[in-house]
């Protein structure tokens, strides 16, 4: 009996044993100066819950910078790299923000990554304004329990000047910085949302709506969680944004005519306030959704929540080069069918083989939930 306690605890023990995970960073010689702090940020708190400057790397030398943790075996982590904020996150190529590293440890590893830049730095120039059709902005507003105050911005349909009687369909939208206007836009690319509407609409393949494009703040990744300042973003859309829009516009109010769409953390906080104000949310596009967020939280709970389809629509999708999402994506597509969803009726899927994650490939395709929310 002794024997196998002994066993039992060795193997228990060996199980259990934590893994380490050393980092090297060495960045391109135009990234360093005297004064460069080089950080890492995870979904773990161990890597600073996504906060870009809570945990630093130790400078070994002139170019070359050290991370070193204890995880317990087999556990994943996701994570990037930054100079303190997520304007300086570590670019890879010149083209394309990096996706997130996704390591599982099953063993000690090391790993070396080698930045050529910063993102602030390879997106300094910024295009000119250029957005196709009228917009108004709504600015520095404000919202109970939200740390900072963002802007509004409402595109207004091509009729909306002309047809003074009519009403029409709202889509809001996550991170509007980046869906109008390249100026604006972190990376100087947008989604395009402007041109791609107006040109649907001009062909009458889709209804005339407006757009409200809700900008993002410092505290973008805890406001587009489940979390308390998820929900206070979510008050501050449903309690302010909305009813503004409906007494300040023609809208067509009600839930049926009202969608919301985001894309990777903003395609989150859409299924989430989707499934929360079911009564107020009648659609929400979903782009290349972060489910693994947070441990995969609003995954689990989603699955285990009675809810089920209450006349609702969505549209989900991923692009075929976003590893880190693909998982999730696949195991939320049979969740939403056991709650009533059924494709081509009131959902859509789809895997774009060849897209990575950001504004361009966003542009890209944004015309399928475009079409399948308000398509005639």
């Amino acid at each position: 009996m002794r024997l196998f306690l002994l066993l039992f605890a060795t193997f228990t023990f060996a199980f259990a044993q934590d893994v380490s995970l050393r980092l090297f960073v060495h960045p391109a010689q135009s990234m360093i100066d005297s004064s460069t702090a080089i950080y890492i940020s995870g979904d773990k708190k161990e890597l600073g819950n996504w906060n870009p400057s809570a945990v630093s790397l130790s400078r070994l030398n002139d170019s070359l910078w050290m991370y070193e943790g204890k995880f317990s075996k087999g556990l994943q982590l996701r994570f990037k790299i930054t100079g303190g904020s997520w304007e300086q996150e570590a670019m890879y190529d010149s083209v394309e923000v990096s996706q997130n590293f996704n390591v599982s440890l099953t063993h000690d590893t090391t790993m070396t990554v080698n930045p050529i830049g910063w993102k602030n730095k390879f997106y300094r120039s910024k295009s000119e304004p250029r957005i196709q059709g009228n917009v108004v902005y709504h600015r520095k507003l404000k919202g109970e329990g939200l740390n900072y105050s963002r802007d509004v911005i409402v595109w207004l349909p091509p009729s909306y000047q002309t047809e003074k009687k009519r009403r029409y369909p709202v889509l809001y939208m996550h991170d509007g910085q980046n869906i109008f206007d390249p100026s604006t836009s972190f990376s100087g690319k947008d989604w395009r949302v402007d041109e791609i509407a107006d040109s649907l609409i001009a062909v009458k393949a889709m209804e005339e709506i407006i757009i409200v494009g809700i900008y993002n703040s410092p505290d973008r990744l805890q406001e587009y969680s489940d979390s308390p300042l998820g929900q206070a973003y979510m008050n501050f859309v449903i309690d302010d944004v909305k009813p503004m829009i409906d007494s300040a516009y023609r809208t067509k109010p009600s839930k049926k005519n009202t969608a919301i769409m985001g894309s990777s953390m903003g395609g989150l906080i859409s299924l989430i306030m989707m499934w929360k104000y079911p009564g107020i949310v009648g659609m929400a596009g979903c782009l290349s959704t972060s489910f693994w967020y947070d441990d995969e939280k609003t995954l689990k709970e989603f699955k285990k929540d009675s809810w089920t389809n209450k006349n609702s629509k969505i549209y989900i999708d991923c692009g075929g080069r976003e590893k880190e999402l693909l998982k999730e994506y696949k195991q939320m597509i049979p969740v939403l069918k056991k709650k009533g969803f059924i494709k081509g009726e009131n959902l859509e899927y789809h895997l774009e083989e060849k897209a990575a994650h950001n504004e361009y490939y966003w542009s890209q395709r944004v015309w399928r939930p475009l079409l399948f929310m308000f398509g005639k």
